[in-house]
């Protein structure tokens, strides 16, 4: 059982980058060949969700370190959503990818203890059945403070596995709260400041915590102030592609060895072959589509960052 992020660090020289495909299944612009395949019910839906986390699995697994769950994708669908999404995670896990689960859970006291027992540890019955969920990884939000982390952060210690905390969102409203002052610096810095104290007892070999920070790409002067307040902080950076970011916007993200940082894609891999080009390109093969969109932000981020040292 070791430092979660350590194994991070490991999946990212294996495979040579930090690209995170995000698995943000939306039904309605599956392709046609899993649209198609299963009856318009909550239940035939779900295990389209199922199919559809198959493939996307098929296609990344071995290129990049990392995949990203948004559980809100599968909850609206249900129980048998949320099955899908067990399952799909415990796929990742099969194939060797490192699974962040994006909950953003977050509470107090024994409700805080049962989300991290559920999410990074093991069930209190049946524990030699293994954990609930086959995550490496979750993000928390830290609104509630200390109270709010403590629980995720001993257990996170406790199973091996890690914590990803909203520090600065790449939403547009992020600024309402985040940017707020408060003692003479914004509240994101705050949290920063904290984040830093919650995550050295989880220092791995690597040098990094198994508790790391969200920082959007969107907001990239922020980003390379976080890197130099937080050394030491994996850095979980969406905002990459459909939301406006760059390579040249997260290049800051990461550290002079290109570690230190993994960069998320949601729809821009997953549903690639909707871009015209890459329609003309591969037509029907929508799976080839994914593959080069890979590729093509693989590419990015080497070309643009420190990253590109981790290709060796």
């Amino acid at each position: 059982m070791t430092n979660a992020a350590d194994r991070l660090v490991a999946k990212m020289r294996e495979v040579g980058n930090a690209v995170v495909v995000g698995i943000d299944p939306r039904p309605s612009q599956f392709p046609r060949e899993i649209a198609e395949r299963f009856p318009k019910s909550a239940e035939g839906i779900a295990r389209s969700l199922l199919a559809f986390g198959e493939e996307i699995l098929g296609v990344v697994a071995g290129k990049v370190p990392a995949v990203k769950f948004q559980s809100a994708f599968y909850e609206e669908f249900g129980p048998a959503g949320v099955a899908a999404l067990h399952a799909s995670a415990a796929d990742a896990a099969r194939r060797g990818l490192f699974v962040i689960i994006d909950g953003k859970r977050n509470d107090i006291g024994s409700t805080a203890e049962a989300y991290a027992r559920g999410y990074l540890g093991h069930p209190p019955v049946d524990e030699e059945k293994g954990p609930a969920w086959q995550g490496d990884a979750l993000t928390i939000n830290p609104y509630l403070g200390s109270d709010g982390i403590a629980p995720f952060a001993r257990v996170a210690g406790e199973r091996g596995r890690g914590l990803f905390v909203l520090v600065r969102t790449s939403n547009p409203s992020a600024g309402e709260f985040q940017d707020l002052i408060a003692d003479g610096k914004p509240v994101y810095r705050h949290v920063a400041d904290r984040l830093v104290g919650w995550a050295e007892p989880l220092k791995g070999e690597s040098g990094y915590s198994a508790i790391g920070a969200v920082v959007g790409a969107t907001y990239p002067e922020q980003l390379a102030e976080l890197r130099e307040a937080m050394p030491g902080i994996f850095f979980l950076i969406p905002g990459y592609g459909a939301q406006g970011g760059t390579a040249a916007d997260v290049a800051a993200g990461c550290d002079a060895s290109g570690l230190g940082a993994i960069v998320n894609c949601s729809r821009g891999i997953i549903f690639a072959y909707e871009r015209p080009e890459l329609r003309d390109r591969f037509g029907e093969d929508w799976r080839a589509a994914i593959g080069y969109a890979v590729e093509e932000m693989v590419e990015d981020l080497a070309s643009n960052t420190p990253m590109g040292k981790l290709k060796g």
